[in-house]
C-alpha cells in the first residue's frame, strides 16, 4: 500500500473524530522488521565494522554492581544539581550527554537493555567499539490518538504512519578519571512525495532532534538508578552555553575544519558529529586526535520502489574507502583535517566531502 493511500486513509479517520489527542511529550518507539534499514544517504552508508578497539574497565558482579546502585541512591540526596550518586549530566552548547563513575563493561547490559525495554532492535552491538545502534523505527505516539485510531488500530495498525523513522547511536567512551561517557545522538528520515501526483514516495534525511537525544539521556538515567524525579530535575538545571562556530577553510593547499575552541571540546563535538551523519568509525585514539572512519562515495543507482527503500540494502553501492580525522589544536584554536589509510593530508574530492559534511553539522 503506498504511502497517498495510506494517508487518505488515516486522514478519513481522523476526520470522522470527535477529536485527536497529540501525545507530544511521550516517545513510544515501534522498530521496522528485524535485520531492516531505511534507504540512507550514499555518501553517509553504514557498514559493518572492525572491531580493533577495547572499551576498557574491568568486569563487575553482579552483588557489587547492586551494592553500587544502592550506594548511589543514598548520596544522590545530597548531589550536586548535575549529578545525582555516579551519574553526571554534562551539557555544552547543543551537546548532552552522561558521564557515570563506572567501567564501560559495567554498563554495557544495562544500556543495551534500555533499548531493548522502549522497543527498539539493535542494528548494531558492538562492546569492543564501545558502540550500540538501533535500527530504524517510528515514535508511534505521534500518531494522533483519536476514537476511530483507538478502536481500529489493533486492527488496521499499518495504516498509521507519521512518515519519519528514528535511530539512535549510544557511544560508551572512558574518560581521563576512569568514568564512561554515555553519547547519545539521532539521525531522522521523512517520506516525502516525489511527484506532483502524490504517487510515489522517497526517504530523505531531516535534521538532528537534540531534544529527543536529552529526553533518551534523562531515561537512561532512570535506568541507571536515578529516579524520575531528581531526573527531570537535574536536566532542567543543567546550564546551557554558546556552541563555538566551525568554519571551511584552506590551509596550506589543504581543505580544513576551523574551531574556536580547545581540544577536549572539538574532540567531543567532531565525535558526536560523525555519529549523527552516520559515519562508520572504525577506531578512535584520543592521545593522537585521530577517528578513523569509513566513507562510501556518492554513486548513481536505480532508484528502489517503495519497500526497497524502507528495507532493502543496495546492491550496488561503492566499496568503502578508509580515512582518519584528525584534531589538532593549538590553545584555544582547533583544525579538522581529513587524512587518507597511511596518515597522508588527503586533497580529494571525497575529503572536500567528509569535511563538508561535518562542518555543516558542527555550525
Amino acid at each position: 500500500m503506498n504511502r497517498t493511500t495510506r494517508l487518505g486513509l488515516l486522514g478519513l479517520a481522523v476526520a470522522l473524530s470527535a477529536c485527536t489527542v497529540f501525545e507530544g511529550d511521550k516517545v513510544d518507539y515501534k522498530s521496522a522488521v528485524k535485520g531492516s534499514s531505511l534507504e540512507v544517504p550514499p555518501d553517509l552508508t553504514q557498514l559493518s565494522t572492525d572491531t580493533r578497539y577495547v572499551v576498557p574497565g574491568s568486569s563487575t558482579s553482579a552483588a557489587a554492581y547492586e551494592a553500587g546502585r544502592a550506594q548511589q541512591a543514598r548520596a544522590g540526596l545530597d548531589a550536586a544539581p548535575n549529578t545525582v550518586g555516579d551519574v553526571h549530566f554534562e551539557r555544552d552548547g547543543d551537546a548532552r550527554w552522561l558521564v557515570v563513575d563506572r567501567p564501560a563493561t559495567a554498563l554495557w547490559e544495562p544500556v543495551r537493555d534500555f533499548w531493548v525495554e522502549h522497543g527498539f532492535t539493535l542494528a548494531m552491538d558492538q562492546p569492543q567499539l564501545g558502540i550500540m545502534e538501533t535500527d530504524w523505527a517510528e515514535n508511534r505516539a505521534k500518531i494522533p490518538q483519536d476514537i476511530i485510531r483507538q478502536t481500529l488500530g489493533k486492527v488496521f495498525d499499518s495504516l498509521y504512519s507519521t512518515g519519519e523513522r528514528d535511530k539512535f547511536r549510544t557511544r560508551l567512551e572512558r574518560t581521563a578519571s576512569g568514568a564512561t561517557a554515555i553519547y547519545i545522538t539521532h539521525r531522522g528520515m521523512v517520506e516525502v512525495y516525489t511527484s506532483q501526483e502524490k504517487d510515489n514516495t522517497t526517504w530523505q534525511p531531516r535534521p538532528a532532534d537534540h531534544e529527543l537525544e536529552t529526553e533518551f539521556l534523562r531515561r537512561l538515567m532512570i535506568k541507571l538508578g536515578v529516579s524520575e524525579e531528581r531526573a527531570k530535575a537535574v536536566v532542567a538545571a543543567a546550564p546551557q552555553t554558546a556552541t563555538p562556530s566551525a568554519t571551511l577553510a584552506t590551509v596550506n593547499g589543504v581543505h580544513v575544519v576551523q574551531m574556536a575552541e580547545g581540544f577536549d571540546r572539538a574532540w567531543r563535538r567532531v565525535g558526536l558529529s560523525l555519529d549523527r551523519t552516520g559515519f562508520t568509525v572504525e577506531d578512535r585514539d584520543r592521545a593522537q586526535g585521530t577517528y578513523f572512519v569509513r566513507y562510501v562515495t556518492p554513486t548513481e543507482k536505480k532508484e528502489p520502489g517503495f519497500f526497497g527503500k524502507l528495507f532493502g540494502a543496495s546492491s550496488n553501492a561503492a566499496a568503502p574507502e578508509r580515512y582518519r580525522i584528525a584534531v589538532r589544536s593549538n590553545d584555544q584554536q582547533t583544525q579538522v583535517s581529513v587524512l587518507d589509510a597511511h596518515g597522508t593530508p588527503d586533497t580529494s574530492a571525497n575529503a572536500e566531502r567528509i569535511l563538508r559534511v561535518l562542518a555543516d553539522d558542527l555550525k
